[in-house]
């Protein structure tokens, strides 16, 4: 399987402070890779530093490309948008508007549209809240949208960071099918999450940080047996 990032030595400081301590990681082509652990372990660091939205030492190839460094819209012009914690998206514009912000990177009016109908087949929702004002939404169809927004840009690589944060148990569940159904049309994703149980089981490759290194890897069902991910991390 081809391999859309290889990261090598991968460190993130915050002056004195080291978020991620020289991790090395691969996501291959159309796969779901999973970053467990704790808070602070270094989960969401590692995605902006892919992302481009904070600086970081060691190697980033993209497609076969070294990254050198960029800002976020010119690493989101390559395909590589992230979904960041708290969903983010614009309150005081409608549904409509926050996913046609989504879409700047598309000139063509036809492939816009075709991208809009290729949301609303994942988040029906949407389509019925179009003219709705994205604050008014409830959490998760808030996540509904940052997720709608990012797939506007026509990815390459999807980075989610801590997609269920706050949401009710049911719609925890309908999130995950819809990553998985996301996936499963061909998109590559690197997931950060804190439901280490949900993630492991629609992951093909996973990671435990801890303390900024990886100490664990394996297959999504691995972690999801290891005892060590059980006792610290699936309660037991």
């Amino acid at each position: 399987m081809i391999s859309t990032l290889v990261i090598e030595e991968l460190s993130v400081s915050y002056g004195e402070a080291k978020a991620v301590r020289g991790i090395s990681l691969e996501v291959r082509e159309g796969s779901i890779v999973t970053l467990i652990g704790a808070n602070g372990a270094g989960k969401s660091s590692t995605l902006r530093a892919i992302a481009g939205a904070t600086s970081y030492k060691g190697s980033l190839v993209f497609q076969g490309t070294l990254l050198r460094y960029e800002e976020p819209d010119q690493r989101a012009s390559r395909g590589i948008n992230l979904v960041p914690e708290g969903r983010s998206v614009f309150g005081n514009l409608t549904v409509l508007e926050n996913l046609i912000l989504g879409s700047w990177r598309t000139s063509s009016s036809a492939r816009r549209r075709r991208n809009l109908e290729n949301v609303f087949e994942f988040f029906p929702r949407l389509q019925e809240r179009l003219k709705q004002v994205a604050g008014t939404l409830s959490g998760g169809e808030q996540q509904m949208l940052a997720l709608g927004r990012a797939l506007m840009t026509e990815p390459k690589l999807l980075l989610l960071d801590e997609p269920s944060m706050g949401l009710a148990p049911r719609l925890v569940k309908e999130i995950f099918s819809i990553i998985k159904e996301i996936n499963a049309q061909g998109m590559t994703i690197l997931l950060v999450e804190q439901n280490a149980r949900m993630a492991l089981h629609i992951s093909h490759q996973a990671y435990l940080l801890e303390l900024g290194l990886i100490t664990l890897e394996g297959t999504g069902e691995e972690l999801l047996n290891h005892p060590k991910v059980r006792a610290g991390y699936l309660g037991g």
